[in-house]
């Protein structure tokens, strides 16, 4: 049989620092998605947009934005993906969730903190990757700035049992417009150099900040090439299907993974 999942990605503007508004607004937003979608991805830092001003949020940060996660995953049985500024033992966090609807989850800390945003003085890094799998499809989960070091992202192939250590990767983001042409060129470059299935996720509108984000929320093949895409600037839920075997059988055809550095990242 094979093995493929519907997902949906939702791309929209962040009330700034308004954990109720913006879950009311994602509550309104997963209502359009559509009855088969099982994998619903939401932007980096949803419920507060870009912040570094955690004396303004509620306390404990990012707890009622986990629980709704918890409840809404339950409520449409669907896996909800998304980050959130989250405190913890008085420390904080940009964690992405991938929070199944029985509640169990899994959860990445974003490894590169953007120190010209002032992220390094709040949050702590993460020091490991998390792959998630899902009906036979791995995904490897990733967070905005993580996006511009490759050596992070890359994946392996194992000759003797001829496997790959993920598909497709999980991009969630509140990366501005003005620097679009990185984005839109290193996503395709992560997608080519890893032979897998790149999901990007960014958010629309202005933040706290007075920055434009106009979101390019798409799907790119294990090639390179743009699958689907948002429009620019507006809100929008993207769906598509992901299938296995495309992967497969690109990777059968150009097997670039038997010439693979090997190597290990310390941190």
């Amino acid at each position: 049989m094979e093995k493929s999942v519907k997902i949906s990605l939702i791309q929209t503007d962040l009330a700034w620092e308004q954990t109720d508004k913006n879950l009311q607004n994602f509550d309104r937003l997963l209502e359009k998605i559509p009855s088969d979608t099982e994998i619903v991805i939401l932007p980096e830092m949803f419920s507060t947009g870009f912040t570094m001003n955690v004396e303004k949020l509620e306390k404990p940060v990012g707890k009622k934005a986990f629980e709704w996660m918890k409840n809404k995953a339950k409520q449409i049985d669907k896996i909800l993906v998304g980050s959130i500024l989250f405190e913890q033992n008085a420390k904080f966090y940009n964690r992405m969730f991938w929070m199944n609807p029985d509640g169990n989850f899994q959860s990445y800390d974003k490894r590169h903190l953007f120190q010209m945003g002032g992220e390094h003085h709040i949050m702590t890094a993460g020091n490991k990757r998390t792959i998630v799998e899902y009906k036979g499809i791995k995904f490897l989960l990733q967070i905005c700035y993580d996006l511009r070091f490759p050596v992070w992202s890359k994946n392996s192939f194992d000759k003797n049992s001829q496997t790959y250590e993920y598909d497709a990767i999980i991009y969630i983001a509140n990366w501005p417009e003005s620097r679009k042409y990185a984005y839109e060129n290193l996503l395709k470059a992560r997608a080519i150099e890893n032979q897998a299935t790149i999901i990007w996720v960014n958010r629309t509108g202005k933040d706290g900040n007075d920055i434009y984000h106009s979101g390019d929320t798409c799907f790119i093949d294990e090639t390179g090439k743009i699958i689907k895409k948002a429009e620019a600037g507006k809100e929008q839920v993207l769906t598509f299907l992901l299938h296995k075997k495309q992967i497969i059988n690109t990777r059968k055809g150009f097997t670039v993974g038997w010439d693979w550095d090997k190597f290990k990242i310390f941190v």
